[in-house]
C-alpha cells in the first residue's frame, strides 16, 4: 500500500492500492471470490453433464452438453442487461451487486444438494442471473474510481482482471480435486462456500463505497413500476411456456440464446443511440463501440471454447499422467488464470509506462484476435494423435497464446466500455460489452458441436484463419474508429 495519492485520483485524500484508488482492493476481492465459485463450478460442469450416471454424471449426450454449457455461459452475460437496467433505473449498482451475490450463493447450494436435472436447472438459473448482475455492476463501480482522461484506467482494469483470475485459478483446482475424490456435489459445495466468503467480505465493506455507487443515474418513475413488473412477469411466463411446449429444447437452446443476444444487442444500441440524453459526441462514441462489439463477439466465440472443445480435448486427448497419478481434467482450466496472474501485471505496467503512446483500444482488440487465431493454429501439429497423445506442455503453450489474446482484449473491453459510455447509460454500456461476450460464449457452444476429435485439422484451421483475418480488418479500420471515439483512446 502507498500512502500518497496522485492528483488524478478520484479521491485525492485517500490511500492507494498499488497506485490506484483504494476501493479497487475491495472490488478486486469480492470479484475474486465470485470467480472462484463461478469457474470452480464451470470447471466440472461439462463433465457432470456428459459423464455416465455410474461415474456420477447425468449421462447427457456430449453434443447437447456442449451446447448447454455455451447457452448457460451466454445466459450469464445476457443477464447483465437485467443487472445493468436495475442498477441504472431502480436500485443503484451497489445494491444490485449485493443481491446478485446472494443469488449466486444459493444457486451453488442448489447444485450441491439437489439431485439430477432439477438441481442443475435451478442452480444454473440462479448462478447465471446472479453472475450477470454482479459482473456488470462490479465493472461499472471500478470505472467510477477514475476520472475521464486518467491514464491509469486500463492498468486499473488489468489489476482488477488479475483478481478475477486468482479466483479462476483456485476454483477449478479445489472443485476438481473434490469431484474426483468425493463426487461432483462436493465440488459444487466448495463453490457455494467460496461465494459465501465473497458475500461476507462485500457486506463488511459495502458502506465504504463512494456515494456514486448508491446513485441511480436514470431513475424509473414510480408511476411505471407496475408496468415494468407486468412485463417481467409476462417474460417469465413466456420462457416457461417455451420449455413446456417444446419450442425450446436442450438441443436448440444455444441457438435460441444466440438469437436473443443479437436481438437484445440491436435493441440496446437503438435505444441508446435514439436517446435525447446523448449529444453528438456521445452518439459518435456509441457508434464507435459497434465494431468493437463485433470483434469482441468473434473473440469470445473462440476463447470460451476453453469450456467446451478444450475441456473435451483435456479429457480425451491430453496426457495427464504423472508418475502413475492422473491429474483431474478440470485442472486444465487453471492454466490460463496462472498465466493471467503472471502477465496481467506486466501488461498493466506496459500500458502505464507507455501512457499516451500505448496502442489505441481498437488496435489492442485487433492484436487480441490475431493471437487468438494463432492459438487455434497451434493445435494442428498435435491433431489426430488419439487418446492421451498431447503433452501437457503443448496445451500449456497454446493456452499461453489464449492468455495474450485475452489481455489484449478483455480488460481493455471493460475499460473502453466505461470510457465511451454516456453518463445516463454508464452501466448499460458495460452490459453491452457483456452482451458481446454472451453472443460469443453461446457461439462457442454451437461451434463445439462441429468439433470432431477424429478430424480436427479443418476445425482448428478455419477457426484460426478466420480470427487472424478479422484482426487484420479491424487494424485497417482503426483510424476511422478512432475518429468516431472523439479523443478517447
Amino acid at each position: 500500500m502507498s500512502t500518497s495519492t496522485p492528483t488524478t485520483s478520484a479521491e485525492p485524500a485517500e490511500k492507494t492500492f498499488l497506485g490506484h484508488p483504494r476501493m479497487l482492493a475491495n472490488l478486486f476481492s469480492v470479484e475474486l471470490w465470485e470467480r472462484f465459485s463461478f469457474y470452480g463450478m464451470q470447471g466440472i460442469l461439462l463433465y457432470y453433464m456428459y459423464y455416465s450416471t455410474t461415474n456420477g454424471g447425468l449421462g447427457i449426450d456430449e453434443t447437447i452438453a456442449t451446447g448447454l454449457v455455451g447457452a448457460y455461459g451466454g445466459g450469464v452475460y445476457l443477464s447483465t442487461i437485467l443487472g445493468a437496467w436495475l442498477a441504472d433505473r431502480v436500485l443503484g449498482s451497489e445494491r444490485v451487486l449485493f443481491y446478485s451475490a446472494a443469488m449466486i450463493m444459493f444457486g451453488h447450494i442448489a447444485l450441491a444438494v439437489l439431485p439430477g436435472g432439477v438441481g442443475l436447472a435451478i442452480g444454473l438459473i440462479l448462478v447465471g442471473v446472479g453472475s450477470g448482475g454482479l459482473k456488470a455492476n462490479a465493472t461499472s463501480l471500478v470505472g467510477t474510481l477514475y476520472k475521464e482522461g486518467d491514464e491509469r484506467r486500463d492498468a486499473g482494469f488489468s489489476i482488477f482482471y488479475m483478481g478475477i483470475n486468482i479466483g479462476a485459478l483456485i476454483g477449478p483446482l479445489i472443485t476438481g480435486a473434490l469431484q474426483t475424490s468425493l463426487g461432483f456435489h462436493f465440488g459444487f459445495g466448495a463453490a457455494a462456500v467460496g461465494m459465501a466468503i465473497g458475500l461476507t467480505q462485500y457486506t463488511l465493506t459495502r458502506k465504504k463505497l463512494p456515494a456514486e455507487a448508491h446513485h441511480v443515474t436514470n431513475p424509473l418513475p414510480r408511476s411505471k413500476y407496475t408496468r415494468w413488473a407486468g412485463i417481467a412477469v409476462a417474460g417469465v411466463v413466456v420462457i416457461i411456456l417455451a420449455f413446456v411446449t417444446g419450442v425450446v429444447t436442450p438441443a436448440n437452446l444455444a441457438l435460441v440464446m444466440a438469437i436473443l443476444a443479437v436481438i437484445a444487442s440491436v435493441a440496446y444500441f437503438a435505444v441508446i443511440l435514439s436517446s435525447e440524453k446523448l449529444d453528438s459526441t456521445g452518439r459518435r462514441r456509441v457508434v464507435a463501440f459497434i465494431p468493437l462489439y463485433l470483434a469482441s463477439a468473434a473473440f469470445w466465440g473462440l476463447f470460451q471454447q476453453q469450456f467446451t472443445v478444450v475441456a473435451i480435448y483435456a479429457d480425451k486427448s491430453l496426457d495427464r499422467t504423472f508418475f502413475g497419478w492422473e491429474m483431474p481434467a478440470s485442472w486444465v482450466q487453471s492454466i490460463n488464470p496462472v498465466f493471467i496472474i503472471i502477465f496481467a501485471a506486466v501488461f498493466a505496467a506496459v500500458w502505464t509506462k507507455l501512457g499516451s503512446r500505448q496502442p489505441s483500444s481498437p488496435l489492442k482488440f485487433a492484436f487480441g484476435l490475431v493471437f487468438m487465431g494463432i492459438a487455434f493454429l497451434m493445435f494442428i501439429p498435435f491433431s489426430g494423435g488419439g487418446a492421451n497423445s498431447t503433452p501437457l506442455i503443448a496445451l500449456a503453450m497454446i493456452l499461453l497464446f489464449f492468455t495474450f489474446a485475452e489481455l489484449f482484449l478483455s480488460p481493455i473491453g471493460l475499460s473502453i466500455a466505461t470510457k465511451l459510455a454516456p453518463d445516463a447509460f454508464r452501466t448499460q454500456m458495460v452490459a453491452l460489452f457483456f452482451l458481446s461476450v454472451s453472443l460469443g460464449t453461446t457461439i462457442a457452444g454451437i461451434l463445439a458441436g462441429f468439433y470432431d476429435a477424429d478430424n480436427e485439422i479443418p476445425y482448428f484451421s478455419f477457426s484460426g484463419i478466420a480470427a487472424i483475418v478479422l484482426g487484420i480488418v479491424l487494424a485497417i479500420a482503426t483510424p476511422a474508429i478512432k475518429k468516431l471515439m472523439s479523443g478517447i483512446r
